[in-house]
């Protein structure tokens, strides 16, 4: 039978994370507690930011744009997860999988440029404390942020795009609790080719660059801080990176499990738990990272508190 008189699909049906009912309230319940706690974490620590006079300089401007970010990625995969633990009909239609797709993609795109710019913040605070003032203004912060929001957006549109071309005619089932680009992929009867490489070389080049980038910040800041002849200096420096680096190791920690490592069939479930913890778990654990041991969040939310 030829492509043309075969009929093209235009549903598709999520597998989720699991088939076993007995299992599917628990992982409902779950699940809710871990979104609702991402979103006032990451929607709380965003508002918290804004109202504090205090952290409204560029370290923190930065942080609240990880936290809109780590909102976006959740809010893209979660709810619909929800939805299908508690229904039996699991169908998305081919706009709101490419929909859902696009937002999950340009949030992760977002996040790994924002993580970037974090990093050379930290790099002119500690290298060129003197220059801070005028190098990183709360104006070049916010212009920077709208730059890694767009450079998301826009690479998503060409993986989108290219989707476009696709047809879909062999299965409508997609083994996954959402639409994973490389699912699509798989079950196209159109050759996706060129989408693979496309998607491959635009995905290497990011997480390539962004991560070296950080990687080559933080050495210069590691020998800016051994150089400080003041124990509190640099303990003060260290504070200060500490937990951006854990949260620069847990995401692209994950991103090279899941892209780099070898795969294999018996892999799927590992890959699928991996994903998971890149897509929900990172975004509810980001706003805790940066808060619990930060003494300037915690006094603004004090000050807060006392208003």
């Amino acid at each position: 039978m030829t492509e043309h008189n075969q009929t093209l699909l235009t549903v598709f049906v999520l597998t989720g994370l699991t088939e076993h009912p007995d299992l599917k309230i628990v992982l409902f319940l779950v699940f809710l507690v871990i979104y609702l706690i991402t979103m006032v974490g990451n929607l709380g620590l965003i508002a918290l930011i804004w109202k504090d006079s205090h952290l409204q300089t560029p370290m923190y401007l930065f942080l609240s744009g990880l936290a809109f970010a780590d909102s976006w990625t959740s809010s893209s995969v979660t709810p619909r997860m929800l939805i299908n633990f508690l229904s039996k009909n699991h169908e998305i239609s081919l706009v709101e999988c490419f929909t859902q797709f696009y937002f999950m993609g340009s949030s992760a795109t977002t996040e790994c440029f924002l993580l970037l710019v974090m990093a050379y913040d930290r790099y002119v605070a500690i290298c060129n404390p003197l220059l801070y003032p005028v190098v990183m203004s709360n104006r070049l912060c916010t212009k920077l942020i709208a730059v890694t929001y767009l450079i998301g957006v826009l690479h998503l549109a060409i993986h989108v795009g290219l989707l476009v071309r696709l047809t879909f005619c062999r299965s409508n089932i997609i083994q996954y609790y959402y639409c994973e680009i490389l699912q699509l992929y798989k079950i196209s009867c159109t050759d996706s080719t060129v989408n693979v490489l496309v998607l491959l070389i635009f995905s290497s080049f990011i997480q390539a660059f962004t991560f070296v980038t950080i990687m080559v910040s933080y050495t210069h800041i590691l020998f800016s801080i051994i150089r400080k002849k003041s124990e509190n200096g640099r303990s003060k420096a260290l504070s200060t990176c500490s937990a951006h680096l854990f949260s620069v190791s847990l995401f692209y920690g994950t991103l090279f499990l899941i892209y780099v490592c070898p795969r294999s069939g018996s892999s799927e479930d590992k890959e699928k738990m991996l994903s998971l913890f890149y897509t929900i778990i990172i975004p509810l654990l980001n706003p805790f990272i940066y808060s619990l041991r930060n003494k300037e969040v915690i006094s603004a939310f004090r000050r807060i508190m006392k208003k």
